[in-house]
């Protein structure tokens, strides 16, 4: 019976480690259409939200036949830790559509002339997810806890953005449409930062079995 749930154990990880990779990718790709005004990657970075979805629903299935095998405490914590992880990737999915979709509707409209560095602010957030990722792999609650304030340097980020694209808009008014929609993807980067935060004080709980949600500022 201990080796059947250690396989499944094996099995959910690795579910999840999947949609961690296709979210990767999503967001990869919405920002590259994005960057680049293509249209086609755009669509199929919005059709691929359906796997993502996919993977959710399945992560929710294994853990849900785990759970009935009434584990240790310590199991216990992982498997719901790891819907809770899977909760936050299927969110990372949903903030690369609305990316995309900016994209599409972006790559239509002529460019609009101003310098923002939406890969760099994407990167920042990917790696904070991956990092989290791997915290939670290797039992890190250390690691964990030094992703949560990397939080702060993408809210920054994004607040400097907004602000740019405000003053771009006051000067040029006839782009408000288009800055709103680079306002709204920046945003989004900066929900899929909060994603990763969210997972890394997931793994500090399954590690420590302390619930640190809303008592650290990051």
């Amino acid at each position: 019976m201990e080796n059947h749930f250690e396989s499944g154990l094996d099995a959910l990880r690795q579910k999840l480690l999947l949609m961690a990779s296709l979210s990767e990718t999503a967001v990869n790709g919405a920002v590259q259409a994005l960057m680049q005004r293509n249209y086609d990657l755009a669509i199929n970075v919005r059709q691929s939200d359906n796997l993502i979805d996919q993977c959710e629903v399945e992560i929710d299935e294994m853990a849900i036949q785990l759970l009935t095998k009434a584990p240790l405490a310590s199991n216990l914590r992982l498997v719901t830790v790891a819907m809770k992880i899977s909760q936050n990737l299927e969110r990372i999915g949903d903030e690369a559509t609305k990316i995309a979709k900016r994209a599409r509707d972006l790559s239509q409209e002529p460019p609009v002339k101003i310098n923002l560095d939406l890969p760099h602010m994407a990167g920042l957030a990917l790696n904070m997810v991956k990092e989290a990722l791997d915290s939670f792999v290797q039992r890190d609650s250390a690691a964990a806890r030094a992703i949560i304030p990397r939080d702060k340097e993408v809210d920054a980020i994004n607040k400097q953005m907004h602000q740019q694209l405000a003053q771009h808009m006051t000067e040029n008014p006839a782009t408000i449409g288009r800055c709103l929609h680079w306002i709204v993807a920046a945003k989004s980067l900066e929900r899929i930062a909060d994603h990763a935060k969210n997972i890394a004080e997931e793994v500090v709980y399954l590690c420590e079995a302390q619930d640190i949600r809303h008592t650290l500022k990051g």
